[in-house]
């Protein structure tokens, strides 16, 4: 049986994360321990709360290394709503700037719309060829809950990991990245956890390439 480590750093819906990722038929284990993470066939980072606290939160598990790590060695990780923003270069949150993990450049930062937070279910702009969503019609659609997210993000390459597949949602003034699928390292701005049978069909494609 594969296993599956939800990274506990102190930030929530790990417990919602651990039942949907159970249900995929995987040994789950939710640990802030250094080698279980380094050691699971595949690494959920969950994320709930504010871009700074989290990665304070990341940092005092070494979670940055260990995303690091895996990724150095092909191994599958998913980040999930502020888990995935921290993936990035930085956020920047009521003026105050915190460096991320800058396994992708970009920025997170309010989105542009007449209400936030953008909370409810959307559809997105799937990338062809994507195994995140494949099988998942270009209706479906995902939960989201947030303020803050990552606009206008321009990719030519980006080194050692290949060019992404990026999955986009139109809310507000500006699209904003839903979703992104590059080589090991999976993210979604939605909670697959929280998104009903089309979460579920997703999160069976993240640990089918355990």
């Amino acid at each position: 049986m594969k296993s599956v480590a939800i990274l506990d750093y102190g930030s929530g819906n790990i417990r919602s994360a651990e039942r949907a990722v159970a249900r995929q038929g995987v040994k789950v284990t939710v640990t802030s321990d250094f080698n279980a993470a380094i050691e699971a066939d595949g690494l959920f980072v969950p994320g709930v709360g504010a871009y700074a606290a989290c990665m304070d939160g990341l940092r005092a598990v070494r979670g940055e290394r260990i995303i690091g790590r895996r990724l150095a060695g092909g191994r599958p990780v998913l980040g999930v709503c502020v888990g995935m923003q921290i993936l990035f270069e930085r956020g920047i949150e009521h003026g105050v700037e915190t460096k991320g993990c800058a396994e992708w450049p970009g920025t997170v930062e309010r989105i542009d719309a007449p209400v936030v937070p953008h909370m409810g279910w959307n559809r997105l702009e799937i990338p062809e060829d994507s195994r995140m969503f494949a099988g998942l019609p270009e209706e479906t659609r995902f939960y989201f809950v947030h303020s803050y997210a990552v606009q206008d993000w321009h990719l030519n390459d980006t080194g050692p990991l290949r060019t992404p597949k990026v999955a986009w949602c139109r809310y507000g003034e500006r699209p904003f990245v839903a979703a992104v699928e590059n080589g090991a390292l999976w993210a979604t701005q939605f909670h697959p956890e929280k998104s009903g049978d089309a979460g579920a069909a997703l999160l069976a494609n993240w640990v089918s390439t355990l």
